[in-house]
C-alpha cells in the first residue's frame, strides 16, 4: 500500500471518521488542508448517472450486464469499461458503483439483468475486463454485492445460508478474481450470510477479503446497509453510505473514544480511502490518469448490442432478411415502439436518445413498407405522454425550469439546477393535449409522493399514491399508478397540469410520470389487427418482453411467463405467417411456449440506447448476431433446478450447494429449451483439432460458411471418475475467433489451476483423468481430448 501516513498523521479523529461517512447521497467530504478533494460516487453498471438528474447532460446507456456477458468477449468488456471510465471523468465521478457479479442462481431473481451469468468463471472474466477498462481512466470500481445478494425478496434482512464449498467455488469466486486482478473497491450487500449481516461480516470482509486475498482497496456499504456502529466498524466495512440514517459520524467517534473500536482500525480504513483518492487523482501530489478520452459512446453501445444478441432459433433462411426481396414488413408489439433498454432500479440512467426497434427497422429498410400495430400491450402502467398530440413538456422545480421529450422524470441525489433539497417542496409539469382522435382518452399519474392532476381547469385527483408510512425504499422501487378516463373531442386543446409536493428534505428521490393512452381497440381487437397485418406481409417481426413492473431491482419475479397476452399474440401471428421473427427483449430467461412455431427467435436482453439500430443490422445481415447464452433458458418453469427466492424464518438456504445453473441442469437430466453457451450465427464452423496440456487447450477450426463470422470456443472439463462430487461438466475457459469464409484459425485457451481444484478446507487440486471438451455450446460438443493430472 502506498505510504500515506504523512496525510493520516495530520487528521483529527473527527476528520478521519468523516472520511468514512457519507456527507450526502453520493460523496465523501473534502479536507483541503491536506489536499484531499471530495470523492464522488455514482451508479451504475450500464452508464454513469452522476450525482443527480441532469437532462442537459445525459448518459450513454450501454446494454445490460447480462448482454455484455452474452458477448463472451473480455476485450469488448474492457472497451465498455473504458467508455464508462471516460464518462465518469466527464461527470466528475471518482468511484463507479459496479460491476455486479452476483450469480444467476435462479431465473426468478429480480436483478438478474444486472448480473453477468450463472457461471463464476464467465462472470469473473467479463468483470475483470470491465474493471480494467474503467480503472484505466483513474476511476475506481466497486465489484458488488458481497455476497449472496442473488435475489431481492427480504434482501435487507434475510440471512443467506451458503455451504462453504459453494461459497468459495461459486459465489466468492468472481469477487476473488476481480480483487486479485487489481480491483480498487468492493460493495457489501444488504443481506446476511451464515449468521452475520454483510456490512458487519468480519469473516468474509476482513478475514477472507482483506487478509487472505490481500485486498488493499475499500469496502463501501450498499446504501443504508450499515446499521450498527461498532459491528460494522469491526466487521471490515470502510465506508458507510449515504449521509441519511448513517450509524457512523459522531457515533463512531464516541465508539473510538470509549474503547469499543480501536483507533488503529480507523487508521487502516482511512489509509484505504486515501489510497483510493490517490489512485483517482483526488489527492494532491497524485495526478489523475491521462488515458485518452477517445471512446465513441454510440459505437460502443451499438457493438455491444450486436455482439450480445443471441440467435436462439433460425429455421431455413428466415434470417438474415434479404431487403431487396421485401415489399412489406409487419412490426408488431407495444415494446417495438416503447423500447425497454434498461433494467429497473438503481441501474437506470437517462440516455441522450433511444432508437426503438420500429425506428431502427424503418431506417434500415427505406424502400419497404414497414407497417406497425400494437398487437398486445404488456405494460401495467401507461407509457409516458409523448408525440405530436402534446405540447412541449415543461417541468418547474421551484424557480428552475427544464424541458423533456416525454412526460416523465426520475432522479436520486442532486436536484436539477443544483437546487438545495432542503428548500424544494414542489414539482410542476405544464403541457397541453390536442387529441388527434376524439373519444375516450386515459391519463395516469405514476410514481410516488403527493400529486394533484388538473385537466382543463378541473381537478381530477389530489392525494398520495402510497399509504402513509411507506418506507423510502418501497417508494422508490414500487411506484404506483392512478388512471382517469376522459371523453375528449378531436382537435380541441386541453391544458394539463401535474403538481407533486414533497416534505422538506425529501426531494432527493423523485419519480413522476404523466401517462396517456389514446382511444383504440380492446385487447382482442389489437391481436386481430396484428394477425391481419402479418398475413399480408412478407415477414412479421414481433417484439415481446418484460416490463419494469415484472423485472426490476427490489423484488423477485413471480413467474417466468411473459406478461399480458404476448404468448397468444406470437402464436396467432406465427400461424398467420410462418416467416415470423420473434425478438425477445428481457433481461433474464422467460418461457417461450411458441418456439417451434416461430421462424426465428432472437434474444436481445435490454440492449441500451442503440437497440433499434443494432437490431436492424442483425435482421438485415449487416452484422452477425454474436451472442452466446450466459445462462440457461428453461422450457418449463418447473424444470429449473433452482427456483427458491422466498425466505423462511428469516433465512434462505442454498441447499443445492454447487449445483446451480447448467451444473444443476446436468445433474437433473432435464433438457432445457436453450442450453448454456447456445447461440447461432450466419456461418458454420468445423472444429479440426484439439490438443491439451495441464495449462491450456489449443483448438484449430475452420469457417465453412459463405461469410465472415465469429465463433466462441468454449472449453469444458469433466472428471472420468470423480469422488469430489463435482458437476458432470464445468466451464474451464473460452475465447472468440473471427475468420473469413474458408479460413482456418488456431486459438490457445488457458486452463487455470483453479479449474482442477475444489474447496476442501483450502484449495485442493484433484488429481486424476479428465476429459477436455471443445464445444460450440454446453450441449454441442465438437472435439474431446484426455488429460491426466498429477
Amino acid at each position: 500500500m502506498t505510504d500515506l501516513d504523512h496525510f493520516l498523521q495530520q487528521l483529527t479523529l473527527e476528520e478521519k471518521v468523516s472520511l468514512l461517512t457519507g456527507q450526502d447521497f453520493w460523496s465523501l467530504p473534502a479536507i483541503p488542508r491536506i489536499g484531499l478533494r471530495s470523492l464522488v460516487m455514482s451508479d451504475g453498471p450500464v452508464g454513469v448517472r452522476g450525482t443527480g438528474y441532469t437532462p442537459d447532460d445525459p448518459s450513454v446507456a450501454l446494454p445490460s450486464p447480462t448482454a455484455l456477458a452474452a458477448t463472451w468477449d473480455v476485450a469488448l468488456a474492457e472497451r465498455a469499461g473504458r467508455l464508462l471510465g471516460q464518462e465518469s471523468r466527464r461527470k466528475g465521478v471518482h468511484l463507479l458503483l459496479g460491476p455486479t457479479v452476483n450469480l444467476h442462481r435462479t431465473p426468478l431473481g429480480g436483478r438478474h439483468f444486472e448480473c453477468y451469468s450463472e457461471d463464476p468463471l464467465l462472470t469473473g472474466e467479463i468483470a475483470v475486463g470491465f474493471v480494467a477498462g474503467v480503472q484505466a481512466h483513474g476511476v475506481g470500481t466497486t465489484v458488488k454485492h458481497l455476497v449472496g445478494n442473488d435475489f431481492e425478496t427480504d434482501r435487507m434482512t434475510v440471512d443467506v445460508r451458503i455451504p462453504e464449498r459453494a461459497l468459495r467455488e461459486l459465489y466468492l469466486a468472481p469477487f476473488e478474481r476481480v480483487t486479485q486482478a487489481g480491483g480498487w473497491g468492493v460493495m457489501s450487500a444488504y443481506n446476511g450470510v451464515n449468521g452475520s449481516t454483510m456490512s458487519a461480516n468480519g469473516r468474509i470482509q476482513d478475514e477472507i477479503l482483506k487478509r487472505e486475498w490481500g485486498f488493499d482497496g475499500i469496502v463501501v456499504s450498499d446504501w443504508r446497509a450499515a446499521r450498527d456502529t461498532v459491528a460494522a466498524a469491526l466487521g471490515g466495512l470502510d465506508i458507510a453510505m449515504p449521509a441519511m440514517d448513517n450509524p457512523w459520524g459522531p457515533k463512531l467517534v464516541e465508539a473510538v473514544r470509549s474503547g469499543a473500536v480501536a483507533e488503529e482500525l480507523i487508521d487502516d480504513k482511512v489509509r484505504r480511502v486515501l489510497l483510493l483518492a490517490a489512485r483517482t487523482g483526488a489527492l494532491e501530489g497524485f495526478p489523475a490518469a491521462e488515458t485518452p478520452l477517445d471512446e465513441d459512446g454510440v459505437a460502443v453501445a451499438h457493438e455491444v448490442a450486436v455482439r450480445s444478441f443471441v440467435l436462439a432459433r433460425n429455421v431455413g433462411e428466415t434470417l438474415p432478411l434479404d431487403a431487396g426481396s421485401l415489399t412489406r414488413v409487419a412490426v408488431i408489439g407495444a415494446l417495438a415502439t416503447d423500447a425497454r433498454v434498461l433494467g429497473g432500479g438503481s441501474a437506470q440512467v437517462t440516455p441522450q436518445h433511444v432508437i426503438s426497434p420500429l425506428d431502427g427497422i424503418r431506417r434500415a429498410l427505406p424502400g419497404v413498407d414497414v407497417a406497425y400495430t400494437i398487437g398486445a400491450d404488456p405494460r401495467p402502467f401507461l407509457p409516458p405522454a409523448q408525440g405530436p398530440q402534446w405540447a412541449p413538456f415543461r417541468f418547474r422545480l421551484e424557480e428552475h425550469e427544464f424541458g423533456v421529450e416525454t412526460a416523465t422524470v426520475r432522479w436520486i441525489g442532486d436536484l436539477p439546477g443544483s437546487l438545495d433539497v432542503a428548500h424544494v417542496t414542489s414539482l410542476e409539469l405544464h403541457t397541453e393535449l390536442t387529441p388527434s382522435a376524439g373519444g375516450e382518452h386515459t391519463l395516469a399519474i405514476s410514481g410516488f409522493g403527493a400529486f394533484e392532476l388538473v385537466v382543463g381547469g378541473e381537478t381530477l385527483y389530489e392525494g398520495s399514491l402510497h399509504p402513509p408510512g411507506t418506507g423510502r425504499a418501497d417508494l422508490l422501487l414500487h411506484p404506483r399508478e392512478k388512471r382517469f378516463t376522459l371523453t375528449l373531442p378531436a382537435g380541441v386543446p386541453v391544458p394539463v397540469v401535474l403538481r407533486q409536493t414533497f416534505e422538506p428534505g425529501m426531494a432527493h428521490s423523485v419519480s413522476t410520470t404523466l401517462g396517456h393512452r389514446p382511444p383504440g381497440p380492446d385487447e382482442e381487437g389489437l391481436i386481430a389487427e396484428a394477425v391481419e397485418l402479418a398475413a399480408r406481409s412478407d415477414v412479421a417481426v414481433v417484439v415481446v418482453g418484460t416490463t419494469e413492473q415484472v423485472e426490476s431491482e427490489g423484488f423477485d419475479r413471480a413467474s417466468l411467463a411473459l406478461p399480458g397476452r404476448q404468448d397468444e399474440l406470437v402464436a396467432r401471428v406465427a400461424a398467420a405467417n410462418p416467416r415470423t421473427i420473434v425478438v425477445v427483449n428481457a433481461g433474464s430467461p422467460v418461457l417461450l411456449p411458441w418456439t417451434e412455431e416461430a421462424g426465428a427467435v432472437l434474444l436481445t436482453w435490454f440492449p441500451g440506447q442503440e437497440a433499434g439500430a443494432a437490431l436492424a443490422d442483425v435482421l438485415t445481415g449487416v452484422a452477425e448476431p454474436g451472442g452466446r447464452l450466459p445462462t440457461t433458458w428453461p422450457r418449463r418453469e418447473e424444470d429449473c433446478p433452482v427456483l427458491g427466492v422466498r425466505p423462511s424464518g428469516g433465512a434462505l438456504g442454498y441447499d443445492e450447494d454447487v449445483f446451480i445453473g447448467y451444473r444443476g441442469w446436468l445433474r437433473s437430466g432435464v433438457t432445457p429449451l436453450f442450453a448454456f453457451g447456445h447461440g447461432q450465427g450466419y456461418t458454420t464452423w468445423r472444429y479440426d483439432t484439439l490438443t491439451v496440456t495441464e495449462s491450456s487447450a489449443t483448438v484449430t477450426l475452420t469457417n465453412t460458411g459463405e461469410r465472415t463470422g465469429r465463433e466462441v470456443v468454449q472449453v469444458y472439463l469433466s472428471a472420468a471418475s470423480d469422488s469430489a462430487q463435482r458437476p458432470e461438466r464445468w466451464l474451464a475457459g473460452f475465447a472468440s475467433v473471427t475468420a473469413q469464409p474458408g479460413q482456418t484459425v488456431t486459438v490457445e485457451i488457458p486452463l487455470p489451476e483453479r479449474a482442477f481444484q475444489i474447496w476442501d478446507d483450502g484449495w485442493r487440486t484433484v488429481a486424476g483423468s479428465y476429459t477436455v471438451t471443445a464445444a460450440h455450446a454446453l450441449d454441442d460438443s465438437r472435439l474431446t481430448a484426455d488429460l491426466t493430472l498429477g
